[in-house]
Parts: C-alpha cells; sequence; structure tokens
C-alpha cells in the first residue's frame, strides 16, 4: 500500500476504534456482526449499506484489510442490525463488483464517507435468511 494510503489507514483506524463502541449502541445505527477468526467472539461493526430484497448491500473502504473482511473470510455467516432488528445471514466478498457504482445506490452520507476516506473499496452483500422453504 502506498505510503500516503497506509496513513490514511492507520488514521481512520484510530478514529474508528474510538468512535465505533459509541455508534453500535446506536438503536437505529446499522451494524454487522463476525464472528472473530481468531478469538471466535462475536465482533460488531457499525457501517452503512442497503438492504435491497432478501440481500443487504456495502462497500468496506479498506477492503481485504477491514478486520470485519478478514473475519467474513473465514467465516461468511454474520448478522446485521438494520432499523433495529437483526437478521442472519451469509456475507459474499464481491471483488469484481463496481464498488464506485454501487455506492450509487446506497445512502448517500455513508457513501460520501466511504469515498472520501477509502483506499481500496470492496464490495460485500450479506444474502438474509428468510425462513422460507
Amino acid at each position: 500500500m502506498p505510503r500516503r494510503a497506509e496513513q490514511k489507514y492507520r488514521i481512520v483506524t484510530a478514529v474508528q476504534r474510538r468512535l465505533n463502541p459509541l455508534m453500535r449502541r446506536l438503536p437505529l445505527q446499522t451494524v454487522l456482526e463476525t464472528t472473530g477468526r481468531t478469538s471466535g467472539l462475536p465482533r460488531r461493526t457499525p457501517l452503512g449499506g442497503r438492504r435491497v430484497g432478501d440481500s443487504f448491500w456495502l462497500v468496506s473502504e479498506f477492503g481485504e484489510r477491514s478486520q470485519y473482511v478478514r473475519n467474513i473470510k473465514a467465516d461468511p455467516r454474520v448478522r446485521v442490525r438494520v432499523n433495529g432488528r437483526w437478521h442472519t445471514g451469509t456475507a459474499h466478498l464481491l471483488p469484481d463488483d463496481d464498488p464506485v457504482a454501487r455506492l450509487r445506490t446506497l445512502p448517500r452520507f455513508n457513501s460520501t464517507a466511504v469515498r472520501a476516506i477509502g483506499a481500496d473499496l470492496l464490495t460485500v452483500r450479506v444474502d438474509l435468511d428468510t425462513g422460507r422453504p
């Protein structure tokens, strides 16, 4: 990773370490819960995205360097809290999807932030369990 991108990554992750514990407690904040790849414990990350039918779409600002993406690679079973309700599902990393185009379909505020701070965008789709046969 180029030096400038590495500095951006370090600054953003330092800020996120302080803000995320507060953000994930907000009842209507969208949260992704993965299983820690080493600890096996639930790891909750506040993020932005959008539910479309039986899928939830998001874009990771640091691609495969994001801890939640590393956790998804180890165990794709996740939970997503959307509008205060938890949904289980299976996450899929989509490196062939155009993340910039995808951001245009997601909530504007979060998409603007992801574009501004992101260094290696990666689309993630969570196929939600519907409970239907």
